[in-house]
């Protein structure tokens, strides 16, 4: 299990190689936004929230109305600046910026325009924005022997289906014919199959696995987002630059099972309570969660979910069950594999001294990503040759940056500071700092391939 480590994260230590490389290698120039780009910027911002506020926040359902609307939007405005558009079989939006030469392979960027229900208008949007930014910015630089490609994918959100990366797992053919069953969370008589048919999808391809990208026709991929927590705010940097995607393990249908019996009656010695036990199993996880991060483990930990049956729960009962829901996210799999073998052995541990067994259930597994470390010394040379104060730092939340990389593309990620969090109406990124962030992807966009090449 959890061996002798140095105190110090995988992330700082590929922060600090990238600075080591920043100075042996020239410091390339951030490109600029002209200002009639900016306003347009603001101006899609400020479209996309007026279309899809419903009266708290933004709602943009996967595979729903208000998402391919917004895809529309977006479309219309790259034919209007005569940039090339498609939809392909998973009812992706594809945007390109054709190269002189056709034989390269095409340097790419996206994100998603889905959305939590009442979530904040820039998690998903800024990215898709600043892709295009990015790209009319290239049209009038000139011709380019390499095309560029903004993709705009769909169901990046797991809020809507329980899956997250519907759009992007179908352009590697990495979708599961099982999710089109899952019914709307929202809707369960709704499945993902019928909303995808309505909104144009070929389903029978997707089922079938076809490969609508392959990652050979990609140098590289790069996403802009926002930051999704407080770090970029609290250290006052208006830029972040990605050293990895946090994957985790998921238990939704966690529970801890004891016996029911009378609060009065009943002496502790003979009581099997399962809320004390699941308590202090999520008790020793915690105090287990912070010996590792003091030993430079990348971990965080969440229990979500924590209720005993309100058809059963009584001040005057000892509960017989809790029900919970379980989630660890680290940067290292080894980590995670072995995080889920110490709950394991405290449920164990907890089963002999409480007579209360807890199940964890099936997990759910989403892989962790790393970002390619030459694109991340790229982006600190950038940032650090505009005076552009930054952050190296890892995601905790998932992006579809983390299917490219995982599909073999080399990848790449630009944070935005954003306060307030995000996945609720409050997210209030700057468009000073959204400009900022949208200059450090069109660099790593148009010099990722350059840099690949060394």
């Amino acid at each position: 299990m959890f061996g002798a480590l140095p105190v110090k994260s995988s992330m700082d230590a590929r922060g600090r190689a990238g600075e080591h490389r920043c100075m042996d290698l020239p410091t390339p120039a951030l490109p600029p936004i002209a200002p009639d780009l900016a306003q347009l910027a603001a101006t899609l911002f400020e479209e996309l929230r007026a279309a899809h506020h419903d009266g708290v926040g933004i709602t943009r359902e996967t595979y729903g109305a208000g998402e391919t609307a917004a895809m529309r939007r977006v479309a219309a405005v790259a034919q209007a600046h005569g940039l090339h558009m498609a939809w392909d079989a998973a009812a992706n939006l594809r945007i390109t910026l054709p190269g002189t030469d056709p034989t390269l392979p095409l340097a790419c960027c996206g994100s998603h325009l889905d959305s939590v229900p009442q979530g904040g208008n820039f998690d998903g949007a800024a990215g898709v924005i600043a892709g295009l930014l990015a790209l009319l910015a290239a049209q009038r630089a000139g011709p380019r022997p390499r095309g560029l490609l903004l993709l705009v994918m769909r169901g990046e959100e797991s809020a809507w289906y329980g899956r997250p990366y519907l759009g992007s797992s179908a352009l590697f053919g990495a979708f599961d014919p099982a999710w089109l069953d899952l019914p709307c969370l929202q809707d369960p008589a709704l499945t993902l199959r019928a909303a995808m048919l309505r909104e144009g999808a070929d389903v029978a391809a997707i089922a079938a696995g076809t490969k609508l990208l392959s990652p050979a026709q990609i140098s590289h991929f790069v996403e802009l987002h926002i930051e999704q927590g407080p770090v970029m705010v609290a250290r006052s940097v208006p830029v972040g630059l990605v050293s990895g995607i946090r994957g985790n393990h998921r238990h939704p249908q966690a529970r801890a099972l004891g016996e029911a019996a009378h609060s009065g009656a009943v002496p502790r010695w003979l009581r099997r309570d399962a809320v004390l036990a699941a308590a202090d199993f999520a008790m020793r996880l915690d105090a287990s969660w912070r010996v590792l991060l003091e030993r430079g483990e990348d971990l965080v930990m969440t229990f979500g979910i924590f209720t005993t049956d309100p058809r059963e729960h009584a001040m005057t009962r000892v509960p017989g069950e809790m029900r919970f829901t379980f989630e660890y996210r680290s940067e290292s799999e080894a980590t995670l594999e072995d995080f889920h073998a110490l709950a394991e052995t405290e449920a164990g541990e907890i089963a002999r001294e409480r007579g209360v067994r807890i199940s964890l259930g099936k997990p759910v597994r989403t892989p962790p990503a790393r970002m390619d470390p030459r694109l991340l010394a790229l982006g600190q040379r950038l940032c650090t040759g505009a005076g552009l104060a930054h952050e190296v730092l890892a995601s905790g939340a998932g992006h579809d940056a983390a299917i490219f990389a995982n599909a073999g593309v080399p990848s790449a990620m630009v944070f935005v500071r954003n306060e307030h969090g995000s996945h609720n109406p409050h997210e209030a990124m700057e468009m000073a700092d959204f400009l900022e962030g949208a200059r450090v992807l069109a660099g790593l966009l148009m010099q990722g391939a350059e840099e690949l090449d060394r």
